[in-house]
């Protein structure tokens, strides 16, 4: 079978359009590598697609032509048989009473040929939210300063912010990645390139509220809470000395309530010994996972149960210790949310891919693919395109898992999330990737089974009482936001994307109701870095093409004084900008509070890694004095149509 043979068998796109419109045939080398990069599909002969299934309503599933009347089949849950019917033409009529869960189809014609294949039956759509339109303040946890905190912001951190966002009306708060990233290596800070999406950033825990926690030194941390920037290897070395000397003194009581809980929680999240051993061995080896020795190389909970039994177990211990804490912790804030009735509570972002050489990929060797890199094709704003350096899921594997690992990377950010917002959610429909070597431009599309990976979020979304934003922005496929609707999926608006043939801004009623609608995000400029020119000049300094000229920044100036004032909206600040995104019907509106205390720099710029801080900037105000740095009046007046409460 020749190369563009087996790539159309796989689902891969042997060539795309760029963001200009140009067409780009992927690189026979390349190719070939994607190619061998992906597991080998299950051959398909009656079905050309995942069932998925909307609960209560049956539906039609057409076969191929190469189906031999009549065809049986059977739908199992694990070993037991839920239903089971025949078709005698190319067409299956579903019974309405299918329960909700990933189930195995079974189907054989009367050729006597069989085959296997996932079916999903969903709720019809993900759930909605409980509140008509809210608001919410956004933030990067590490960014945020108290006059108590380790240099870095924390949970504790965060439960004051949520009181102050509470006391200014606002339904939530929105939040960077939370997921762990490696402990050994603290200045890969970038939150969206993880080890894992199924555990948390242990320095995101307040150790002075471990009821272990022996004390640390003042002068060790005085230069941490004065610093303007994260200094993460030194937050991470007082951090993790004070994480240890609190886990010699849990593990002194072995009697204590808390040993108990922490076994409780250990036997509720079943990865957690799993993941404490890798990042033993992974200390150990010193070297990516699939240079480890063979007995390693995949995961053995045998093995893993060995290990923690041996002389390393006080080293499992310890992290499965710490994993506990930061779990406890988030829930704290959570919990904090509901006490406060807080309708959208925790919104929670979710990176689209992982480390080739973290836990995720070492636990799920077929649904990811190492080899190959996630990113975008070029277009305008990156006309090299994009390699982002994360693995990501493919479909033949995740169709012979059932979806179980990316259900588990959804429960794992729903657990205490009202709201969450999946990173580049155009990859549940094709992913661009790029083989390890090669430049951007050189990858290709690989086809995703969109409607089952909808579905299957729609489940967990009802079961976690979440809602889901999918960051839909980009070169986005005819249909696509369609689906996303269909199952309750909300879309993502950035209004300094939403402009019209002139570039004019878009009005209020352009805005759809289901979605979350903000002025920027966190790889664009600060409304204050925006207005004054900063970026542009910014990045200038450091090489970069910032893709405008100041002339078109001063067009879009004037676009946007005019689409306030066509709104009846005076003043031209943030406050201006905060209150027309908050009159639009949109059911969501983010507001950064990069914004409301009028910082210039913005938190990442795409393409930089040492040429600008990244994921390193703290905010001017503490936490204790947070509501008094903001201008309280104008907020209120902004956002009186969203407000869960009156600001005091």
């Amino acid at each position: 079978m020749d190369l563009d043979a087996k790539a159309a068998e796989l689902g891969i796109q042997t060539g795309f359009h760029d963001g200009q419109g140009q067409w780009h045939t992927t690189d026979a080398a390349a190719l070939k590598i994607i190619l061998d990069a992906l597991p080998v599909r299950a051959p398909r002969r009656f079905l050309d697609h995942v069932v998925a299934l909307p609960a209560g309503e049956g539906g039609r599933t057409q076969l191929t032509e190469a189906v031999t009347g009549p065809l049986k089949w059977e739908v199992w849950d694990g070993d037991r048989l839920v239903a089971e019917g025949s078709a005698n033409g190319r067409e299956i009529a579903w019974p309405a009473d299918l329960p909700i869960g990933v189930h195995r189809l079974r189907l054989a014609d009367a050729s006597l040929y069989s085959e296997e294949a996932a079916l999903v039956v969903a709720p019809g759509k993900a759930y909605a939210g409980t509140f008509e339109r809210s608001w919410i303040v956004a933030v990067q946890l590490y960014g945020l300063r108290s006059e108590r905190n380790w240099g870095i912001g924390d949970f504790t951190d965060l439960q004051s912010l949520i009181r102050a966002g509470a006391r200014l009306g606002a339904g939530g708060v929105g939040l960077n990645p939370l997921h762990a990233l490696f402990d050994d290596r603290p200045s890969e800070c970038s939150p969206y390139s993880p080890n894992s999406r199924l555990f948390l950033n242990p320095l995101y825990i307040d150790v002075e509220a471990l009821p272990e926690f022996t004390g640390a030194a003042d002068s060790e941390l005085a230069p941490l809470r004065r610093s303007t920037l994260v200094d993460y290897p030194a937050v991470a070395t007082a951090k993790w000395k004070a994480l240890r000397a609190a886990f010699e003194v849990f593990q002194a009581d072995s009697k204590s309530p808390r040993q108990a809980a922490l076994a409780a929680f250990r036997n509720e999240r079943p990865l957690l010994t799993r993941f404490a051993c890798f990042e033993v061995l992974r200390h150990r080896y010193q070297k990516a996972w699939w240079d480890w020795p063979t007995e390693w190389q995949h995961p053995d909970d045998a093995r893993c149960a060995e290990l923690r039994a041996g002389p390393d177990g006080a080293e499992v211990a310890f992290i499965e210790y710490v994993q506990w804490n930061a779990d406890l912790q988030l829930k704290a804030c959570f919990d904090l949310t509901i006490e406060l009735k807080m309708p959208v509570g925790l919104y929670l972002d979710v990176a689209v891919g992982v480390q080739a050489g973290g836990f995720d990929a070492w636990n799920e060797q077929v649904a990811i693919s190492r080899h190959l890199s996630v990113g975008a094709p070029p277009d305008a704003l990156q006309p090299a395109g994009q390699n982002w350096g994360l693995a990501g899921f493919n479909a033949a594997g995740l169709e012979s898992k059932g979806f179980a690992p990316f259900k588990e990377m959804l429960r794992a950010s729903m657990r205490y999330a009202g709201a969450i917002r999946l990173d580049h959610v155009l990859g549940l429909n094709r992913l661009y990737v790029v083989p390890h070597g090669y430049r951007p431009n050189n990858g290709a599309y690989v086809k995703m089974p969109l409607e089952a990976l909808l579905a299957v979020t729609a489940q967990e979304s009802v079961d976690n009482n979440c809602v889901v934003i999918g960051e839909d922005l980009g070169t986005v496929p005819d249909g696509f936001r369609d689906h996303m609707a269909a199952w309750g999926i909300w879309s993502y608006l950035v209004m300094m994307f939403e402009r019209d043939e002139r570039y004019a801004f878009r009005g209020i009623d352009y805005y759809q109701p289901n979605a979350l609608v903000t002025f920027n995000t966190h790889d664009l400029p600060t409304y204050s870095g925006w207005r004054s020119y900063h970026d542009l000049q910014l990045k200038r300094s450091i090489g970069i093409d910032p893709g405008e000229s100041d002339d078109a920044r001063r067009y879009a100036l004037q676009m946007l004084d005019e689409v306030l004032r066509q709104n009846g909206i005076d003043r031209t600040d943030f406050y201006g900008v905060a209150h027309f995104l908050a009159r639009t019907r949109t059911r969501l509106e983010a507001i950064a509070l990069e914004d409301l205390l009028g910082v210039t720099d913005q938190p990442n710029i795409p393409g930089t890694i040492d040429e600008h801080p990244n994921w390193r900037q703290r905010l001017p105000a503490t936490v204790e004095h947070l509501v008094d740095s903001i201008d309280r009046d104008a907020l209120k007046i902004a956002t009186a149509e969203r407000s869960s409460s009156a600001v005091t």
